[in-house]
């Protein structure tokens, strides 16, 4: 039976364990409050900041899963949580009878500082100057350089069952300029776990993997274009003056390694996506 510890087994976390319970892996989940974890997860309850290896890790970990969330941009909690913290886990991992064979560290789109509307690779600069973009930069290096076979997944803006503050935003009444265009990427939660657990799959049939992904959907889209369409589902009018949505950036991210690899997803824009969560 394979063995997985995620550390940082939060809403995309425990996603991506029931599929991998489902395909009767041993899933251990890691996060400073276990109660909320579904009674299949073997929970190990610890605080990624601390050093002190937790009751409960396991002494045999064939993958890693690393994909705490932060809460909030603050560099501070960001070097503790992100890079600090991955190294405490490398450290535990090594003092297991063996060390993992694989280690997906889950990272974001946020890295890169592109703003023009230009199309982002994995090969693309990462270049983002804000404290946080440059902390994230360095807790991958510190993934692809800790001594176990890794690979980094840069996530873009996710949404999905609970993250509904787009459509409450434009329910409330929300102002989006049409120009210049402002595009945005997003990954629904569910192809965000569909994306971890495929390359998982891949990692355990000794499939070569690249040392970057981006997770991201087919479709970047400006956000006057999803706004607009969000305000002619729910029947309301986007505002031609007032609060916008916050949002700052413009980048296309492309999927199209993640695609090559064999995952695709399941919502293939933010209309399939967005719909279900309506439909809810």
């Amino acid at each position: 039976m394979k063995q997985v510890v995620i550390a940082g087994c939060g809403d995309v976390g425990t996603a991506l364990a029931e599929r991998l319970l489902a395909r009767g892996w041993k899933v251990f989940g890691l996060r400073r409050n276990t109660s909320s974890l579904p009674d299949t997860i073997q929970p190990i309850a610890a605080d990624l900041t601390m050093p002190d290896k937790p009751e409960g890790w396991p002494d045999k970990i064939d993958y890693l899963v690393y994909c705490p969330a932060a809460g909030k941009r603050d560099p501070e909690l960001y070097r503790k949580l992100y890079v600090e913290g991955l190294e405490h886990v490398l450290s535990w991992s090594r003092a297991g009878r063996s060390k993992p064979k694989f280690l997906l560290q889950v990272s974001s789109t946020a890295v890169y500082g592109q703003s023009a509307g230009e199309w982002v690779t994995e090969n693309s600069p990462a270049l983002a100057d804000s404290p946080t973009a440059r902390i994230l930069i360095e807790a991958e290096d510190v993934a692809l350089r800790g001594g176990i076979p890794a690979a980094v997944v840069r996530l873009a803006g996710i949404y999905g069952p609970g993250r509904t503050r787009l459509i409450e935003q434009v329910r409330a009444g929300l102002c989006v300029p049409a120009e210049p265009p402002q595009y945005t990427n997003r990954i629904h939660r569910d192809d965000a776990a569909a994306l971890l657990e495929h390359l998982l799959e891949q990692a355990a049939q000794d499939e070569l993997l690249a040392p970057c992904y981006l997770g991201v959907d087919d479709e970047p889209a400006p956000m006057h274009e999803v706004a607009s369409w969000l305000a002619e589902q729910l029947g309301v009018k986007l505002l031609e003056e007032g609060p916008t949505s916050g949002r700052t950036g413009s980048k296309r991210c492309s999927n199209e390694l993640a695609r090559d690899s064999g995952w695709e997803p399941q919502y293939p824009s933010y209309r399939e996506g967005y719909a279900t969560m309506l439909d809810a």
